[in-house]
């Protein structure tokens, strides 16, 4: 989330912050694989991502908060790409990043938002 925070706010290239970020001594029990592609499969459907969340929250990507931005980027990219993360585990984690990290509120406007987006994506899991 933080890398991704970082990203639209600096507009540097993925690349850039998956060398930064993978370095990072808090990255030593992280999974760095998972990390870059999860972070090189955002880059890459930025818009298409940004798109799904238009329809999604109901406003403009631009409008919305930068780190709740960041955390749905996160979770949409993981239901649309990532079968092999359970729907209620991306939506769980991303609730605890805004919970820990976002606005007053802004979990619960993220669990909206993901859960329409589980719905859209994984009907048959959801």
């Amino acid at each position: 989330m933080q890398a991704l925070y970082r990203w639209q706010l600096n507009a540097c290239p993925w690349q850039d912050l998956v060398q930064e970020f993978g370095d990072a001594e808090d990255m030593a029990r992280a999974d760095r694989d998972y990390f870059r592609a999860l972070i090189e499969g955002v880059a890459g459907a930025l818009d298409a991502l940004d798109a799904r969340l238009a329809a999604l929250a109901d406003r403009r990507p631009d409008l919305l908060d930068p780190i709740e931005h960041a955390i749905l980027l996160i979770g949409v990219y993981e239901l649309a790409a990532r079968p092999e993360v359970p729907y209620r585990v991306a939506i769980s984690e991303a609730v605890g990043l805004a919970r820990r990290f976002g606005a007053t509120d802004g979990h619960k406007f993220v669990n909206a938002v993901l859960d329409r987006a589980a719905r859209e994506l994984r009907p048959a899991e959801h």
